[in-house]
């Protein structure tokens, strides 16, 4: 379904003109793609067999209740995700104003209009350019994700986790004409070319110790092998696998990638990198660990002597003799859950962007869900897929709210009532799409400053959020990190259940900070007089430095991202000198109504979750048991 989706909205491109199709056509139809692929998907769970799995392509992917739900659930949080994109649609009184607009000087600049005889320069600040390619690229990303969450051999998953993987480097880059968008999906690429590299080292390694590649026949080999030899291989390259997926969900101390990226990334690039490539990821971990790495386990306790590894390996890894390689994997996924707790709480501590913060949140949540999978038992692995649906949710929706307050506060459109220089013309054109980006952008926690007096909704729905996401009862996040923690407590990991409960509540204390933010006064004083009065002179003060041409007439555009977000309120201030350039600055709503009810829908699951627990409890209990049972 997937496949067929692709080629179809490829060759739809390429024969129609993207001038006579509307941009806002592409992330639909992908939405309305990932819903009907999510309905097939849940479908599926109704074939009986399905509990014990099937196998497709020749043993390349097993088809299992978990894969299934995993697959659904991707393509269903895939479909919420494009409808935060903006969509602009001019209004004829717009469209009237801009037909006559006297922007260009010059026959050959009369010229360049479109149909509705508008400026096409000015149409930067109207339509995005990326609508296509955004959609097309979160549809190659989420069929390698749905690939991945099936993949039974070692061959079929490094496929699968790089069409995935190409598919976030793009997606970091997608706004090519900004600078920090192309650092950030540069950086991207490099680091994560790094860790599919040590993902293939150690995929080569299994393959060279035991001459196969699908996963049951190198459990049915381990359980039955006598050579000791084979079984330290296959060790060391598990581990090798496991570092370089702890490195793709940005594990502590694999983590320092992802701050910069997720930073210098669009927020609506953000929202999808910081959710969709690490659901995949945990899922064939989950996979890894219970079925692989649990024989592996049994297997070499039961070994009564150790033989002497082969000299290869000895050379490479000389603690391999040392240590048990029972636990390797084991204290792998401790140690890295241990530091993502610490590191992700202690430097979020210090950070004043907002995207920094919540990448840094990303990895301390990151830490509670390899605890889990460390554990590996029933009940953790029902808190770990828990743990996944609410992060998910939780996390959606504070991107989504981020995005409507980006939308509502720094989001402009700049009317031109009398003419430019042709040069300043230039500027505007080649710039329109990376200026009218930068407007759309929340970057610093700062910039929430009283929002919850002009946006008192949207605060409301942030603040729930950060509570929940911070482990506050009766919220959705406090029973997930109660269940890990309880399941840890169970199993005996007392030291870390106590540092992942402290971490917890000196997390709560940056969460704090931007509720305090969104509550406080903008201006610090209840004048209004006062605040109109600061409005004006650093309207006026913006302008003339942003506008005024130079001698040579040229426009200086640096400044013209700040203008709307200097301002805490809505605002519209015109030129009235006629000799000079004149021009207004309108807040322009980019927030549609399937957005503000996708925000009201989550944030109450997440409110009222203690009033109907039965329904998401119910999924990962079934699914946990089926893990273990078959």
């Amino acid at each position: 379904m997937i496949f067929i989706s692709i080629l179809i909205l490829i060759v739809a491109k390429a024969l129609i003109s993207s001038n006579n199709l509307s941009p806002v056509l592409y992330p639909r139809i992908t939405a309305i793609i990932f819903i009907y692929a999510g309905v097939l998907t849940f479908n599926t769970l109704y074939i009986q067999s399905i509990g014990s799995g099937i196998g497709i392509y020749s043993g390349l992917f097993h088809i299992t209740s978990i894969s299934q739900f995993i697959e659904g659930f991707i393509y269903l949080i895939g479909s919420l995700i494009l409808i935060a994109w903006p969509i602009l649609v001019l209004q004829p009184k717009t469209i009237d104003s801009l037909r006559t607009s006297t922007l260009f000087v010059g026959s050959e600049d009369q010229s360049k209009k479109n149909k509705n005889n508008i400026p096409v320069s000015l149409l930067a600040f109207y339509k995005s350019n990326y609508f296509a390619e955004y959609s097309l690229v979160i549809i190659f990303s989420s069929l390698g994700a749905s690939l991945l969450v099936s993949s039974s051999d070692l061959v079929s998953m490094y496929l699968s986790i790089e069409l995935q993987s190409f598919g976030v480097y793009i997606l970091a880059t997608l706004f090519r004409d900004s600078e920090s968008a192309t650092s950030a999906g540069l950086k991207y690429f490099l680091l994560g070319g790094l860790s599919s590299c040590i993902i293939l080292l150690g995929a080569g390694l299994i393959y060279s110790f035991t001459g196969l590649t699908n996963f049951e026949s190198i459990y049915s080999l381990i359980s039955v092998s006598e050579f000791n030899y084979v079984i330290q291989g296959l060790s060391l390259g598990l581990t090798l696998i496991f570092v370089g997926f702890l490195f793709k969900i940005a594990a502590a101390p694999l983590h320092n990638w992802s701050p910069d990226v997720y930073d210098d990334s669009p927020t609506i690039v953000t929202t999808w990198l910081t959710i969709m490539p690490k659901i995949s990821i945990l899922i064939l971990l989950l996979e890894l660990y219970t079925q692989i790495g649990s024989g592996l386990y049994t297997t070499i306790e039961n070994l009564n002597t150790i033989n002497s590894v082969s000299n290869l390996i000895t050379s490479i890894i000389p603690f391999f003799n040392e240590l048990n390689t029972t636990v390797i994997i084991k204290n792998l996924l401790l140690i890295s859950s241990l530091l993502s707790l610490l590191i992700g709480t202690i430097v979020g501590l210090a950070q004043t962007r907002i995207k920094r913060l919540l990448a840094y949140s990303t990895i301390s949540h990151i830490g509670f869900i390899l605890l889990a999978l460390s554990i590996n038992t029933e009940q953790s692995i029902d808190s770990l897929l828990f743990y996944i649906i609410q992060y998910t949710i939780t996390n959606l929706n504070v991107f989504l709210i981020v995005l409507a307050l980006g939308y509502i506060i720094k989001n402009s459109i700049i009317n031109y009532n009398n003419s430019l220089s042709p040069l300043a013309l230039s500027l505007i054109s080649d710039k329109g799409r990376e200026m009218s980006q930068q407007l759309k952008d929340i970057k610093y926690i700062s910039e929430f400053k009283g929002q919850f007096f002009s946006n008192p909704l949207l605060s409301l729905s942030l603040t729930i959020c950060l509570f929940s996401m911070a482990g506050m009862p009766p919220l959705i996040g406090f029973f997930s990190k109660q269940f890990v923690l309880y399941s840890a407590m169970q199993s005996g990991y007392y030291f870390i259940a106590i540092v992942a409960i402290l971490v917890s509540v000196v997390s709560a204390s940056y969460y704090l900070k931007i509720i305090k933010v969104l509550h406080t006064d903008p201006l610090g004083s209840d004048n209004i007089n006062e605040k109109e009065n600061v409005i004006k002179t650093s309207f006026q003060e913006l302008k003339s430095s942003a506008y005024l041409p130079n001698q040579k007439g040229d426009v200086n555009t640096n400044n013209l991202s700040t203008i709307s977000a200097s301002f805490p309120y809505p605002l519209q201030a015109k030129e009235t000198n006629k000799e000079q350039n004149s021009f207004s600055v309108k807040n322009v709503n980019l927030l549609t109504n399937f957005h503000s009810f996708l925000i009201s829908s989550l944030t109450l699951s997440i409110l009222l979750f203690i009033l109907k627990p039965s329904i998401i409890l119910n999924i990962t209990q079934v699914l946990s048991l089926s893990l273990f049972n078959f």
